[in-house]
């Protein structure tokens, strides 16, 4: 059985009802959390056998602890599979049911994303390498064309996407992870109010398990790169970037260092 979360802030109401009524066709669902940041309750949601919608009080949780409300409960549960996923996704319910068996024939799985196409059809590179500060920092603030070939390494923009692979940071616009792996893993670190909760989750199951993308199916992001828009959330990621590279290393990461260099072998190997 899967549960999914959505953690929700000042939300497009159509956008997500047309969500939720896509996702309650979904064969192997449980429940689906609606974990609400934002300053107002919406009345527009009412738990049900399939949805529970939780409200914070106001308070923004951020991403991550929020998405650990949900992911508690699947622990709890004992829910085999949890997906964390965003509201400006598009995806249709036979393609999530198609995942859940995918992972759930594959044990040695831990999380896996689809392929994930901008609404145009140009394809988002969701999976990457572990980043370096210079990927970060780089790529926000240094001119396009001394990144490029840095940024293409880091995005494995050389990959075949049009096959599985196995790679250490999967985005966090749809988190399709085994229980056991994400509780292993100690879930999501709430140190980080937003960015990049995903990557370290990722690094963590990518430990002990494989962490796949694969391409079998296709969903869309409405992707927004708000920092890229906003002052204060290029504040917010760089300031929990800071945290990620406290946590794990700035320039001496042997664990960064030993992934990386495995991941760029397979796929070379794998081309």
């Amino acid at each position: 059985m899967l549960n999914i979360s959505i953690v929700l802030y000042r939300p497009n109401l159509k956008q997500v009802n047309d969500l939720l009524d896509e996702l309650k066709k979904i064969c192997c669902l449980n429940k689906i959390y609606l974990i609400d940041n934002s300053p107002v309750k919406s009345e527009e949601f009412a738990d049900s056998a399939q949805l529970k919608y939780i409200f914070n009080d106001g308070r923004n949780l951020g991403y991550g602890k929020a998405h650990n409300i949900a992911l508690r409960e699947s622990v709890y549960d004992e829910i085999d599979f949890h997906l964390v996923m965003n509201a400006d996704v598009v995806v249709h319910a036979g393609d999530i049911d198609l995942m859940h068996d995918f992972i759930a024939q594959q044990p040695a799985v831990g999380q896996l994303i689809p392929r994930v196409i901008y609404p145009d059809g140009s394809l988002q590179y969701v999976a990457k390498l572990l980043p370096t500060p210079l990927d970060v920092f780089g790529r926000r603030f240094l001119p396009n064309c001394w990144m490029t070939k840095r940024n293409a390494r880091y995005e494995l923009q050389a990959a075949d996407h049009s096959k599985p692979f196995n790679a250490p940071s999967l985005s966090g616009c749809f988190m399709f992870m085994r229980t056991k792996a994400a509780q292993q893993a100690h879930l999501f670190d709430e140190r980080y109010f937003l960015y990049p909760e995903d990557v370290d989750l990722t690094r963590s199951i990518h430990r002990d398990w494989l962490t796949i993308y694969w391409p079998a199916v296709t969903i869309v992001h409405h992707h927004a790169k708000g920092s890229y828009r906003s002052w204060r959330l290029l504040w917010v990621h760089s300031v929990n970037m800071c945290r990620y590279f406290n946590k794990w290393g700035w320039f001496i990461d042997p664990e960064r260092r030993r992934v990386n260099k495995a991941t760029l072998a397979a796929i070379s190997t794998h081309e």
